[in-house]
């Protein structure tokens, strides 16, 4: 495997580079300061993408299709309703955009790799997750009571689609009592892979991509804490800027994140995962989790790499 061995302590320097790692050329980075604008167009850049992902689903699938996957009418109509429901949002957050004289993000071009009707609705589950993931963790910016009770509808809306599309899958629709807030580079992080290329008038966003982490394909159907898994970092290592400290896997909750030390394997590190503290969100459902040198806090200057998905069963 090629490799590149990255330092805890240089990755605000990669992060930066992100973006041309996944061919984002088009998304750039800009100034550090968060304004409304820029949050309503990162809600919409994640908008055209989930509105962009159920067209192409229900352009490429028929009802046919869907009854030989085992979903039957009933889902395929409501899945026609969330796809509305995403348009509906494009439209909304664009509008909001102009009446404020902001420049709205236009649609970019998107690759879902749909090859079955099941990829695509696990696909469907992970976006719509991580969607409520991003408005809970920019709700705290929004200075306007007007866009953040605008937001916080958009966000009851997306919990409903996740809840239902993960029943569908045979998945708890609510495996935790919390949610989980995640950064601007956090989704962007996962969103980027999805993102070929974009508009060069779409306004500049202030995010960036940090190295891909990945669950490895042969982890454990079932997930539960105590489980050990393994994290892939393709084609790069991670180490310590001394090259012996622990790396940590951080495991994100709306109470903090839960630390597990990090063991390094050919091609990623083995993780044991942790139970959260007494008092502290479980680790249940679609989980995130990101490589750090520190075991005391998250931020982008901390993360080394990820967030990475899981999928841990409930504890109750």
């Amino acid at each position: 495997m090629k490799s590149t061995i990255f330092s805890v302590a240089a990755f605000a320097a990669l992060a930066a580079a992100a973006p041309a790692m996944n061919n984002l050329l088009a998304i750039r980075q800009a100034a550090p300061a968060i304004t409304d604008a820029d949050i309503l167009n990162y809600a919409l850049t994640l908008e055209h993408l989930e509105d962009n992902f159920y067209r192409q689903v229900l352009d490429k699938f028929s009802e046919s299709d869907f009854a030989d996957a085992g979903f039957d009418a009933a889902f395929y109509a409501n899945l026609k309703t969330i796809s509305k429901d995403e348009s509906v949002h494009v439209s909304f957050l664009t509008a909001a955009l102009k009446a404020d004289n902001a420049s709205a993000v236009a649609e970019c071009t998107y690759d879902f790799g749909l090859t079955s009707v099941n990829m695509s609705i696990a696909t469907a589950s992970v976006l719509e997750g991580v969607g409520v993931s991003a408005y809970l963790g920019a709700a705290a910016d929004i200075m306007s009571k007007n866009y953040l009770t605008a937001a916080g509808s958009i966000l009851t809306v997306e919990s409903r689609h996740s809840a239902y599309i993960r029943d569908a899958l045979a998945q708890s629709p609510f495996p935790s009592p919390f949610d989980v807030p995640l950064t601007y580079n956090e989704v962007y992080t996962l969103a980027a892979p999805f993102i070929k290329s974009c508009p060069e008038s779409n306004p500049p966003l202030p995010v960036k991509a940090f190295p891909t982490l990945t669950a490895s394909p042969e982890n454990p159907k079932t997930i539960n804490s105590g489980t050990e898994i393994t994290l892939l970092t393709d084609g790069y290592t991670v180490k310590a800027a001394d090259g012996q400290s622990q790396i940590y896997a951080a495991f994100i909750t709306v109470t903090g994140p839960v630390f597990a030390e990090a063991t390094p394997v050919e091609g990623g590190f083995t993780v044991t995962v942790p139970e959260a503290p007494e008092g502290g969100a479980p680790i249940a459902g679609q989980t995130y989790v990101v490589l750090t040198g520190c075991n005391t806090v998250v931020t982008d200057m901390t993360t080394a790499a990820g967030p990475a998905l899981l999928e841990v069963a409930p504890a109750f």
